[in-house]
C-alpha cells in the first residue's frame, strides 16, 4: 500500500530528485555567498594598522551581522520567514526553499571558508604579492586552491547536512520527498513505512556520499605525495 500500489514508488522517487536538486541548487549559491563573505573577512582581517579602509570595514560588519543571525536562528524558523513572510504570494516554493536553504548554508560555508584560508601559511600571500598579484589573483591562483584541499572534508559534511535539511521546506509546501511521503501517509492513513521507506532512502544515499568524499580526499592526497 505503500509504495506499490497505485505506483506510489513513483512519488518517492520524484521526491528524490527534488530533494537532489535543491541540494545542489542550495550548496552552490551557498558556496558562492560563503566564498565571498569569506573573502571579505580575510581580507579586512589582514589590513595593516593605520590603513584600514572604511568601506571595508562596513561590508565586513553586514558579513558578521549575516554569518550570527543566521547561525543563531534554526533553520525551519528561516525557512517559514521566506515562504510565509517574505515569499508569501509565490507559489514557486522550489526556489523559495532553494533560496532559504542556500542563504543558509552559506553562512557556515563562509566560516568553513575563512578557516581554510587562514590555515594557508601568510607567506604564500606574500609571495604572490611579490610576484606582482593583486589581492584577488594571489587568492584566486594561491591561497583557495591550497585552501580548497583543507576545507574539503567540512565541505561534504556541508553537503550531507543539507541533504538532510531538505525534508525541512515540507514545511513550506515544497513538493520533496518527505512531502510525498506525508501524502501517502494521509491516504493509506498508515505513516510507519513511508516515513521508514524515505529513512533509508536518505540512509542510503548519505553513505553514497560519504563513500563518494572519501575517494576524493584519497585522491587529492594521493597527489599531492607525487
Amino acid at each position: 500500500m505503500a509504495f506499490l500500489a497505485g505506483d506510489r514508488w513513483k512519488l518517492y522517487l520524484q521526491g528524490m530528485g527534488t530533494t537532489l536538486g535543491l541540494t545542489v541548487s542550495a550548496l552552490v549559491i551557498g558556496v558562492v555567498l560563503g566564498v565571498l563573505v569569506a573573502v571579505v573577512r580575510s581580507a579586512h582581517d589582514q589590513q595593516r594598522v593605520g590603513r584600514r579602509s572604511f568601506a571595508l570595514g562596513v561590508v565586513n560588519a553586514v558579513c558578521k551581522l549575516y554569518t550570527t543571525v543566521i547561525r543563531g536562528t534554526p533553520m525551519l524558523v528561516q525557512l517559514l520567514i521566506w515562504g510565509f513572510v517574505i515569499f508569501k504570494t509565490s507559489r514557486n516554493r522550489f526556489f523559495v526553499g532553494m533560496l532559504g536553504l542556500g542563504i543558509n548554508s552559506g553562512a557556515y560555508v563562509a566560516e568553513i571558508v575563512r578557516g581554510g584560508l587562514m590555515s594557508v601559511d601568510a607567506g604564500q600571500s606574500e609571495a604572490g604579492r611579490s610576484l606582482g598579484l593583486g589581492y584577488i589573483d594571489t587568492m584566486w591562483h594561491i591561497v583557495i586552491p591550497q585552501a580548497f584541499k583543507n576545507i574539503l572534508p567540512s565541505l561534504g559534511n556541508e553537503f550531507i547536512v543539507l541533504f538532510k535539511d531538505t525534508s525541512l521546506v515540507s514545511s513550506i509546501g515544497a513538493a520533496e520527498v518527505l512531502y510525498y511521503a506525508e501524502a501517502v501517509g494521509a491516504k493509506t492513513y498508515e505513516y510507519m513505512f513511508p516515513y521508514i521507506g524515505i529513512a533509508v532512502m536518505y540512509l542510503v544515499f548519505c553513505i553514497l556520499f560519504t563513500w563518494l568524499q572519501s575517494k576524493l580526499e584519497r585522491r587529492l592526497r594521493a597527489s599531492d605525495r607525487r
